[in-house]
């Protein structure tokens, strides 16, 4: 195992650009943190990037900034090996965060096996969730997926086409 490693996008990192993004602080003092039977009363905008036809937002699980497909019919966050492989090492996901197999329906009615993992953060936008339930899709190629296990903890959820938004509330 690799010792000290750190992703760059750990820390508020544009890895486009390759420079930190906003402030910690400033972060930090937006934050509202949403424990896992909690619902979030306010509103909370994130911008969305639209690629042939899907929907995609960034997102932080645990501390790890990603590309997520925005996915309503998805049931939870789904990540690949890879994603996990990551987490693991930075040791943001440890042993006791890891349940068990379970089974899913994909898109196309095909029955898979995953690993059914415990996020201990989830950040949408200016919202930490916290405790969140995801799956491990055993596919290192698996398309990140951000599914009902973030969207029930809001009331309502808006796309807004127009300004690349989508609004949690």
């Amino acid at each position: 195992m690799i010792s000290g490693c750190k992703h760059p996008e750990s820390d508020s990192f544009d890895r486009f650009n390759n420079k930190k993004t906003e402030d910690e602080s400033t972060i930090e003092s937006k934050t509202s943190f949403i424990k896992k039977n909690e619902t979030i009363d306010e509103t909370n905008v994130i911008k969305m990037e639209t690629e042939n036809g899907v929907k995609y937002v960034w997102v932080e699980i645990n501390d790890l900034k990603l590309r997520f497909i925005f996915d309503t019919g998805a049931s939870s966050i789904c990540i690949s090996p890879a994603e996990a492989t990551v987490l693991y090492r930075q040791g943001t996901l440890q042993k006791e965060d890891i349940f068990d197999v379970e089974y899913f329906q994909d898109a196309t009615g095909k029955i898979s096996e995953g690993t059914k993992i415990n996020l201990r953060t989830v950040k949408v936008g200016n919202i930490i969730l916290e405790n969140i339930e995801a799956t491990v899709i055993d596919n290192v190629n698996a398309p990140l997926l951000l599914g009902q296990t973030v969207f029930e903890k809001f009331g309502k959820i808006e796309i807004d086409n127009i300004n690349d938004e989508i609004i949690l509330k």
